[in-house]
């Protein structure tokens, strides 16, 4: 009889997670600007920055972002925006974009931002819309050259706060993606808090005529209506953010089950509300950015901390929770970087941070059997690593996916 050879996986800390395939599922485009494209970009239009070299403009981006000011916080974007306002900066940036996340070991990205917030210098809706698709496509071709395949969509997101969200789902479908390319969702995003979801049903009703997923931020700056909203209204199949679903939960500590009998000091006894077990038991995934809700304050009410997100809980309660990087420039993150922090604060382990990734896998607005190529190559990328296969020296890549379409 042999006997089973016994292994340990190594702890994330020390494992390289850069060189593992990853799914990033929320990441703006207006946020992920490299700091030295910005000031390249402004001065080239003359826009006034409030720092003069790259790593001071990366700082400043990051102390506002942590300032604690929503008011703050928004002003960032007045700067990226600022420099998203033509073909040849859409383009560059969309390009850089898909660069730093191949660099970052992200196999497949749905990439989403606004087009009608880049229309100032003169571009139609479409065309801010081609010039993003024809960076994000020199970035994949680069990337293919490289040996790096990378697959990404547009999710093209429609601003709260005004009357265009027909107008843009509307431009979502036109561009929907065909043989790889294009766009694969549509969002809304801005002020949560005033502007729910039911605002753009008509919207939302269109684009499940068309067959058009919909994710919608919800449960970051504001409660659980909102997300009952996003679900009802939006036909949310995502949930951005999503973490106010906390507020829907009981947990009690210290207190008697269904029998009478106290539960151990260690244990507690949970409560999910109707929303929450909605949420839960259909696998509607939380889109969950961690550096991001502590800096915008939507997880202070739980304590504001990492180690006092709710994360931890929901995916112990088993929500399908996501990972995502949010705005890597503001919140000066990756999306490595945030599976880092997780592992430590939480003290995670490689399975389930491949959970997660795994999580991710399946809720991405892409058809099954591409789905189930990218859980095939976490599983086999990310369990060389848990069994201590992983050589270190490099990335393991994606083949390409192949694409029905094509």
């Amino acid at each position: 009889m042999t006997d089973a050879i016994e292994f340990s996986a190594p702890s994330p800390l020390d494992v390289d997670l850069a060189a593992l395939p990853k799914i990033s599922l929320h990441d703006h485009l207006d946020g992920g600007l490299r700091p030295a494209t910005v000031l390249e970009l402004a001065g080239q239009i003359g826009h006034e920055l409030p720092a003069d070299t790259a790593d001071s403009l990366a700082q400043w981006f990051t102390e506002s972002a942590n300032s604690g000011t929503l008011e703050r916080y928004l002003e960032t974007f007045d700067h990226t925006i600022a420099v998203m306002q033509s073909t040849e900066g859409l383009q560059r940036v969309a390009r850089e974009f898909v660069e730093d996340l191949v660099e970052d070991g992200v196999v497949y990205a749905e990439i989403r931002w606004a087009p009608e917030q880049h229309t100032a210098g003169g571009l139609s809706l479409d065309e801010a819309v081609e010039a993003v698709q024809a960076g994000l496509d020199e970035g994949v071709a680069a990337a293919e050259a490289d040996g790096t395949p990378i697959r990404v969509g547009q999710l093209i997101t429609a601003m709260r706060q005004n009357e265009r969200s027909l107008e843009i789902a509307e431009l979502a479908v036109r561009h929907r993606e065909t043989g790889g390319s294009g766009a694969v969702g549509f969002d809304i995003a801005g002020p949560e808090a005033g502007f729910p979801p039911s605002r753009f049903t008509e919207a939302f009703t269109w684009l499940a005529t068309q067959q058009f997923p919909a994710t919608v931020h919800a449960g970051e700056s504001d409660g659980i209506e909102s997300i009952q909203d996003a679900l009802v209204n939006g036909r949310a199949l995502r949930l951005g953010h999503g973490v106010r679903i906390a507020d829907d939960i009981t947990v009690e500590f210290n207190a008697a089950d269904e029998n009478g009998e106290q539960v151990g000091e260690d244990n507690a006894l949970v409560d999910l509300g109707a929303t929450a077990a909605w949420v839960r038991d259909r696998g509607i995934a939380l889109e969950v950015c961690p550096s991001s809700n502590l800096q915008t304050g939507a997880v202070a009410a739980y304590g504001g901390t990492v180690s006092t997100h709710p994360i931890d809980m929901l995916a112990q309660l088993g929500f399908r929770v996501t990972i995502n990087p949010d705005n890597r420039l503001m919140s000066g993150v990756s999306l490595t970087d945030e599976l880092y922090l997780l592992a430590e604060v939480f003290n995670y382990s490689l399975e389930e941070l491949l959970d997660f990734q795994l999580n991710a896998a399946e809720a991405a607005f892409l058809p099954l059997e591409d789905r189930e190529a990218l859980a095939e190559l976490l599983v086999e990328s990310w369990g060389d690593a848990i069994s201590g296969g992983a050589d270190g020296e490099g990335p393991v890549r994606l083949e390409a996916i192949d694409d029905e379409d094509e």
